[in-house]
């Protein structure tokens, strides 16, 4: 739901609104949510909160076999909040902090002893507050034309599951947008994550591409590129073509550290509602030895 805006407000801010989502995988594997953006004074002030359950059923590759075994049964369920408020400080820099809250439980069925170390207890609950930068000037943040954003985090979390422990996530996250010609629109996306201390598996980086499971490759560190081209064809109607590779750092499995793992497919686009330019998309991708279908309301990035 968008919020009704004044001429003025129009012309200084993007809409404030409140959005609800439901995510299903099939293999029964779901989520559901609901946020809340606001921008106020101007675009001087920004505020972004999140909320709600998720219960995920993972396949993990088998570390005892350098991740070319059967996999592993992972389940991981619980609640999550989170909210960040930024003010500009120059001109389209952002910057302030972010606070986070998880309650989750998982179950990991390993081939050999469990793992050691405080990311594999059963019930994890893990608190954490940080700082964000940001560098914004897209045309429109829900389906950007033209414009670049630039996005650092800093997160340090402390747990308590069987042993209290601490840790720090950092991501870092570019993507630019041009329109080459009014139909046609290039986009690229760049995002590097970190993370250090003993932190949950279920907070691992992973490689967040299209064409394969996101519990194939994680660990403490990733690195992923992708560029995307949209054609809008006739009407509402559009197509995307995509491709990008990743990387994985101290992955899990053992498996990828050296491995650049591939992503590229196609899509095809119909905007439901054309003043915020909100598509649904069904997207096809491929990697290395996989495939995935993806159906969805907004652009991948």
């Amino acid at each position: 739901y968008f919020y009704p805006q004044t001429e003025q407000q129009k012309a200084s801010q993007p809409a404030s609104f409140t959005g609800a989502a439901a995510v299903y995988t099939t293999n029964d594997s779901w989520a559901a949510g609901i946020g809340q953006q606001n921008y106020w004074g101007g675009d001087k002030w920004r505020f972004t909160g999140v909320g709600g359950y998720a219960d995920f059923k993972f396949v993990l590759r088998d570390p005892a076999t350098g991740g070319d075994g059967v996999g592993l049964d992972w389940n991981v369920k619980g609640g999550f909040v989170q909210a960040s408020l930024s003010r500009r400080i120059v001109k389209n820099w952002y910057a302030g902090l972010i606070t986070r809250y998880l309650d989750v439980t998982q179950d990991l069925a390993v081939s050999e002893e469990p793992p050691e170390g405080p990311g594999f207890d059963s019930e994890i609950a893990s608190a954490g507050v940080g700082a964000n930068l940001e560098y914004d000037t897209r045309d429109v943040p829900t389906n950007a034309y033209k414009g670049r954003r630039f996005n650092l985090k800093a997160l340090f979390s402390s747990t308590d599951g069987i042993e209290r422990s601490s840790y720090q996530s950092y991501s870092l996250r570019y993507r630019a947008y041009h329109q080459i010609k009014e139909p046609f629109v290039l986009a690229y996306d760049i995002n590097g994550c970190a993370r250090a201390g003993d932190y949950p598996l279920w907070d691992s980086c992973p490689i967040n591409l299209r064409g394969f499971p996101l519990t194939d490759y994680l660990g403490s560190k990733s690195i992923t590129g992708q560029i995307e081209a949209r054609l809008k064809v006739w009407s509402r109607w559009g197509l995307v073509a995509f491709a990008g590779a990743g990387h994985i750092g101290d992955s899990f499995s053992a498996q990828g550290d050296s491995e650049k793992v591939p992503s590229y497919g196609v899509g095809i686009r119909f905007m439901v509602l054309q003043s915020k330019r909100i598509n649904l998309r069904l997207d096809y991708a491929r990697s290395n030895d996989s495939e995935a279908w993806y159906f969805g309301v907004g652009e991948a990035f």
